[in-house]
């Protein structure tokens, strides 16, 4: 019953002191100081979204999630943070001429919520970060209005441990976690928009662009290794050591993860290979240039398959580059034709039927070692073999099929002639008999 009189006490003493803090008048002061910094803070934001394009235009859908997309989402914390810099203005006006500013500090808590409410709603688009913002963001900032943020963060303070040299403690870790998830996210998003931005420029060609992207990409992630040890409290200083032994160590057992690292950097730098040339590998495989990363290349193959091929293979073995420095390539077909054609009648009619191609090269503009040609190749058992050489632009496979084309249209063209590919024949002689039995008979 004791407590319980305690209790009822308190509250009444509370609303004792509520009642006459209303009735004062700093407390209709405070109420004055904070619609003056809605209305203002309402009045700039607007300004600002108006005036400034990026927060005005909406960007295409296809830069929804780029840079783009997310500066202009973040107009929607301009509101907020104005609130929250008036707030604090009126926070110090309310406590240099009131003397109190509980309730301007409130209000300045309430749009610290407000904040982080529209940070995880606009600029989050993974529900694994909405849920993060939510369950940790939000209850920061509610400890942060009520007053109870320094208590807490005190409490976790003094849960610790010493690692070597290296001091943590509860306050350090949840710390880390936070702004770790949040480094890293801005990382992604900042990796994946300056990657997009580099390969656009047209001044650059497609080598410089995949050199600059990487760099770019490394150097990203290492200032936010080292941000992050910093949000650690980690000093550099004291793992240059611990670093050493530990990149010997990798150095041994990461060796083959480092030496493809180097290659794909020496194969950026001197230029070898380039996006979408066509590569053939010493085993036989062959296919397009599609990617070329910091550890493995792929190759496309025409039928859908991708070849991962480590870069340390494009500089310790040998390898043919069809397309890389000439896309004009030269291409050959065979057939034969019966001993008693007339070739002379014969070579015209399957160069124009070549030349007639729209893939072909052809025409009286190129060197004569380049239009398409027809020619005795060898004489065969049963026939004439006949060479036809062509040139064309990229390679003969895919939907770039030539050869395939040529051949029907040469078939049609010899049907209509009336020339024959010979089948294969055998002069067969019977002993003690003078004359020969052909074809089978």
């Amino acid at each position: 019953m004791e407590e319980l009189a305690e209790t009822q006490t308190w509250l009444i003493e509370r609303l004792n002191v509520a009642i006459n803090e209303l009735g004062s008048l700093p407390f209709y002061y405070q109420i004055a100081f904070i619609a003056a910094a809605l209305v203002l803070s309402w009045f700039i934001s607007s300004v600002i979204r108006n005036r400034l394009p990026v927060f005005r235009d909406p960007p295409p859908p296809t830069e929804r999630f780029d840079l783009r997309g997310i500066v202009y989402n973040s107009g929607a914390l301009i509101f907020p943070v104005v609130c929250l810099i008036l707030f604090g203005a009126a926070t110090a006006l309310a406590e240099e001429f009131l003397g109190e500013f509980w309730l301007v500090k409130i209000a300045q808590g309430v749009s610290v919520i407000q904040l982080v409410y529209r940070f995880g709603t606009h600029l989050l688009s993974s529900e694994t970060a909405r849920s993060l913002m939510t369950w940790i963001g939000l209850p920061i900032a509610l400890l942060y209005v009520f007053g109870w943020l320094d208590d807490v963060t005190a409490q976790l303070e003094a849960v610790s441990f010493e690692f070597g040299n290296i001091h943590f403690s509860a306050y350090t870790i949840a710390r880390t976690l936070i702004f770790g998830a949040v480094l890293f996210w801005l990382g992604r998003v900042s990796n994946n928009t300056g990657q997009r931005v580099i390969r656009k420029q047209q001044k650059l060609d497609a080598s410089t662009k995949e050199v600059v992207a990487k760099l770019f990409q490394i150097g990203l992630f290492i200032l936010i290794f080292i941000l992050l040890l910093q949000v650690m409290g980690i000093d550099i200083t004291t793992l240059v050591v611990f670093g050493g032994a530990i990149g010997v160590g990798l150095g041994f057992g990461l060796q083959q993860i480092a030496a493809n690292f180097i290659s794909g950097i020496i194969i950026l730098l001197d230029r070898s290979i380039t996006i979408e040339d066509y590569i053939e590998l010493e085993d036989g495989r062959a296919g397009k240039l599609r990617e070329l990363n910091m550890r493995y290349a792929i190759l496309q193959t025409f039928d859908g398959k991708d070849i991962m091929v480590p870069n340390e293979q494009f500089i310790t073995t040998a390898f043919t580059n069809w397309t890389h420095h000439n896309k004009k390539q030269r291409y050959s077909l065979n057939f034969d034709v019966a001993y008693e054609t007339d070739l002379e009648a014969m070579f015209p009619i399957i160069r124009d039927i070549v030349a007639s191609h729209p893939r072909v090269l052809s025409g009286d503009d190129l060197p004569l070692s380049e239009r398409p040609d027809a020619e005795i190749e060898a004489f065969a058992d049963s026939g004439i073999t006949i060479l036809v050489e062509f040139w064309m632009e990229g390679i003969d496979d895919g939907d770039n099929r030539v050869g395939a084309d040529l051949l029907m249209m040469i078939w049609t063209a010899l049907k209509e002639n009336g020339i024959s590919i010979p089948f294969p024949q055998r002069e067969i002689r019977l002993l003690g008999n003078d004359q020969p039995v052909k074809n089978g008979g």
